[in-house]
């Protein structure tokens, strides 16, 4: 079963988010880096903004992070989420890719579990044939 119940939005890929979605329906969990300079960044833009630089790669992450915030919603955001709440939403940074964060749930993990630093790693979420979410899970030693 789904995190999110059936008629929530899905991204929409631009031609900046393309490889992020593309590679996620693999499974794979990349971040934008800039060729000019190294730096990553995430969400993906057209240009670095720490040298200005246009060109970038797709660099594959482990998919391990540390939980950096998170809040649990008690009030919904979207119409179709009034019977799904309480649930939580995680911003998890990412070591391997100079600390970019991404955000997500945290799923099969109780709210009073869940903790700043809490070790996390990438799970994926199969929407359908065109969407494929990155979502979180606690860490396996």
């Amino acid at each position: 079963m789904p995190y999110m119940p059936d008629g929530m939005p899905l991204p929409v890929p631009t031609i900046d988010t393309k490889g992020f979605w593309d590679a996620a329906k693999r499974h794979e969990l990349v971040i934008q880096r800039c060729l000019n300079c190294g730096t990553f960044r995430h969400t993906p833009i057209a240009c670095c903004h720490v040298c200005q630089s246009f060109e970038y790669e797709w660099h594959r992450v482990s998919g391990k992070g540390i939980v950096y915030s998170y809040i649990i919603c008690n009030h919904p955001v979207h119409p179709v989420l009034e019977s799904r709440v309480p649930y939580n939403v995680v911003a998890v940074e990412l070591p391997d890719a100079g600390n970019v964060r991404v955000s997500g749930n945290l799923l099969d993990c109780p709210e009073q579990e869940i903790y700043i630093g809490m070790p996390v790693e990438v799970t994926w979420e199969d929407i359908d044939d065109e969407v494929t979410l990155p979502q979180w899970k606690k860490a396996t030693p």
